[in-house]
Parts: C-alpha cells; structure tokens; sequence
C-alpha cells in the first residue's frame, strides 16, 4: 500500500526533512503507535520496517517508548498466577 502525505513546502524545509526520511519516519510512527495499543506484535514491526533481527525491533521499540500498556491489575493476575502454579508443586 502507498500513501502519499503532502506536507507545505515552507514547513518541510523548517524541519529540514528529506522525501526519503520523512516516509520512514511516518511509517516507524505508524508501527510504535500501533504496537503501543496492541494492534500488532512485534513480528509486524519488524515486518514493517524491515528490521534485521528481533533485537534490532525491540531497541526500536525501546527507542520509541513503545511499550505494551501494563496495568497494576495485569501485575496482581501475574502474581496470582505465579502463585498457584508455585502451590501445585
């Protein structure tokens, strides 16, 4: 899929972005946003971009402050969790 952005002249040239960086830029934009609310893995990220492995994706992420949302109630199901596998030993 192509999409084109159009972008004013005058503000192009303020920050300075080239055609080429720019369609990256937006497209690593559109791959942390959509990892950030759970809409795609990692693996499409890496997909995406074109990343050489997946420590590369996940300094990506790390980079874009691209985290899975993880709640307080996330936390105390995994403890609930670990617990009761630990009790049926």
């Amino acid at each position: 899929m192509q999409i084109i952005i159009e972008l004013p002249d005058d503000i192009a040239n303020q920050l300075q972005v080239q055609p080429t960086n720019i369609s990256r830029r937006v497209l690593e934009l559109i791959a942390a946003d959509n990892y950030r609310q759970g809409r795609i893995g990692a693996a499409e990220v890496h997909r995406m971009l074109n990343l050489s492995s997946r420590w590369e994706t996940y300094e990506f992420l790390k980079r874009e402050q691209a985290y899975l949302p993880y709640t307080e109630e996330d936390l105390e199901q995994d403890v609930q969790a670990i617990r009761n596998l630990l009790a049926t030993e």
